[in-house]
């Protein structure tokens, strides 16, 4: 446990030499949750409420989305197919550590920052905007809520994984990870309230392991599922989870025996 301590604490202090890229990522989310709040908030300008939502759940939702993109969504085991197409993953496997554990640790010291800089950019948007924001008071919801945000923690350390791993078959990484970022930002309700879809769709989408990533834990935060639909959602959730996990290590496996180092 202590390497694993180190590895958390060399991450953070990367961050403070490396600060630029950084300070790129938090204006981006900044810039991006900006545009979706304006754009919300000029959509309900007319109208209290829409597709059955009212005007301060959308605004929460938005914000609520910049909280967990940071605790969720950050990540730096994006730099995994980096390491397989030059070769730097021997380095690892000549050490007693566990690759899976390592990257692992990596992402929880990035998200430990972001949610730091996420909770001080949502307070100057609550001290300067003065958004309507809703605020769940019952407790069950957040119970649900504190299951949901780890399994989507994981979920997306195991997606990110498995695409990292392309690098053993291809060296054109990044445009598979470009392709599916876009494909997140929609699929996982990061621009928008996945159930103002068409229902055909949205049911399709339930099925999916992304919209577990932030709509369901929003949803849940909103108070707009049943006992049972949230329940649905986290065995769902659990599924993908314990499905990604046997994927994952299999493909690592097969990614292994034809792992040749090149670049070393």
């Amino acid at each position: 446990m202590k390497k694993y301590w180190l590895v958390f604490k060399n991450t953070i202090s990367e961050y403070f030499i490396y600060r630029l890229n950084f300070i790129t990522w938090r204006l981006r989310m900044v810039f991006k949750i900006l545009a979706l709040y304006f754009f919300w908030l000029a959509v309900f300008e007319s109208r209290g409420s829409l597709f059955n939502y009212q005007k301060k759940e959308v605004l929460t939702y938005i914000l609520g989305a910049l909280i967990l993109t940071s605790i969720i969504v950050a990540s730096r085991s994006i730099d995994i197919g980096g390491e397989i197409n030059q070769g730097d993953l021997t380095n690892y496997l000549l050490k007693p550590v566990s690759y899976f554990k390592f990257w692992f640790t990596k992402d929880l010291a990035d998200k430990f920052l972001n949610v730091i800089f996420s909770l001080l950019e949502i307070t100057l948007f609550l001290i300067f905007l003065n958004p309507d924001i809703y605020f769940q008071k019952n407790l069950i919801y957040y119970f649900y809520l504190l299951v949901t945000v780890p399994v989507g923690t994981v979920l997306y350390f195991y997606i990110n994984f498995l695409l990292g791993m392309v690098a053993f078959w291809t060296p054109e990484v990044w445009g598979v990870r470009f392709v599916f970022w876009i494909l997140l930002e929609f699929l996982s309700g990061g621009m928008f309230p996945l159930d103002i879809l068409p229902k055909g769709i949205y049911n399709i989408f339930q099925l999916l392991p992304f919209p577990y990533l932030l709509f369901f834990p929003l949803k849940i935060y909103l108070g707009g599922t049943s006992f049972f639909e949230m329940s649905k959602g986290i065995i769902i959730s659990l599924f993908w989870l314990i499905m990604l996990d046997f994927i994952v290590k299999k493909v690592w496996q097969k990614g292994l025996r034809i792992y040749s180092a090149e670049g070393r």
